[in-house]
């Protein structure tokens, strides 16, 4: 390519206008809608990108290894799974994110989540659309003075346990690293939410050591009935074991917008399942946390390349 900019690659088809703004010192390079590992690697190779902003796919050695200018990898958002933080250590690279940005949106699609549960939103449409009138015979969840566990309280777990508090519902939750807790979350270990949760609301990040987190297991120590919602990583639940806990009814129903492989496969056992709702892992997908996550990603990123330009100058 003929140009004296330095390369950004965005791991994705787009960034919000703002952020672009922010970086016209770069030349910026889209890797395309649906992006795989092996495209990622070859563009690396191409451009030699100084910044890698992730919208999709993963960033792994190999990538790092095929850009020698790179110095920062900056997620479009707060979870950073994809990216290989071990890899990026190693070789000296930054990884950051984009931490809080989308937490209204997500907090705002797990409380839907949980209301389309307690409610029988989706059953109850499908069912009217057939032409059923089920007044008499359906009875929803009322969620006034239910517990509801959160695990998980970064910013989108306190934001929902706000929420769940304003509905009057008692709010547990479950994190080693918070402190500083509002009033109304009521911090306990995994062992009490487990037993006392009417709803429980994954928060939290996917690590090496929570993975299955929800899994035959602690699905049988939890409360016959509960509801599950998981706007986090598909990696915290055991998927088999979910579906024969909603199957048998220890789970009363499933809200999930993100699944240990995605996109989903098709066909997929939670496809069919009434009493499972899903969406395809869009909670931080809206017009305003696309902005504000473009931003603080482009932030993030020109905030250590000037940095290390300052050190490399001084």
């Amino acid at each position: 390519m003929n140009t004296t900019k330095p390369t950004i690659l965005v791991t994705g088809a787009d960034l919000a206008q703002a952020a672009l703004e922010l970086l016209d010192a770069y030349e910026v390079v889209f890797a395309g809608r649906t992006p795989s590992e092996d495209d990622v690697v070859a563009l690396c190779k191409q451009h030699d990108p100084v910044a890698i902003i992730v919208r999709y796919s993963k960033v792994g050695a190999a990538a790092m290894d095929a850009a020698p200018s790179l110095k920062v990898i900056s997620k479009h958002g707060s979870g950073t799974d994809t990216i290989d933080k071990e890899a990026a250590a190693a070789r000296g690279i930054e990884v950051v994110a984009a931490v809080g940005s989308n937490a209204a949106a997500v907090a705002e699609h797990a409380l839907a989540l949980m209301l389309a549960c307690a409610k029988s939103v989706s059953a109850l449409n499908t069912r009217m659309h057939q032409g059923f009138w089920d007044k008499a015979s359906h009875k929803s969840v009322e969620l006034e003075g239910r517990t509801v566990g959160v695990v998980g309280l970064g910013a989108i777990g306190l934001r929902f346990a706000r929420m769940a508090d304003a509905l009057d519902m008692r709010v547990l939750g479950y994190d080693p690293y918070a402190s500083g807790l509002p009033a109304y979350v009521n911090q306990v270990d995994l062992e009490t939410i487990w037993r006392e949760a009417d709803v429980i609301s994954l928060h939290c990040p996917l690590t090496s050591s929570n993975a299955r987190l929800l899994n035959a297991d602690t699905l049988a120590a939890c409360k016959t009935g509960v509801i599950i919602v998981n706007t986090a990583r598909g990696g915290l639940i055991d998927e088999p074991s979910l579906l024969d806990a909603v199957r048998s009814g220890q789970v009363s129903s499933a809200g999930l917008d993100s699944f240990a492989v995605e996109p989903m496969a098709v066909p997929h056992p939670f496809q069919g399942e009434a009493n499972i709702t899903l969406s395809p892992h869009i909670g931080g997908v809206t017009s305003d946390a696309y902005v504000k996550m473009g931003v603080a990603a482009a932030r993030n990123a020109l905030s250590v390349i000037n940095r290390e330009a300052d050190v490399t100058n001084r």
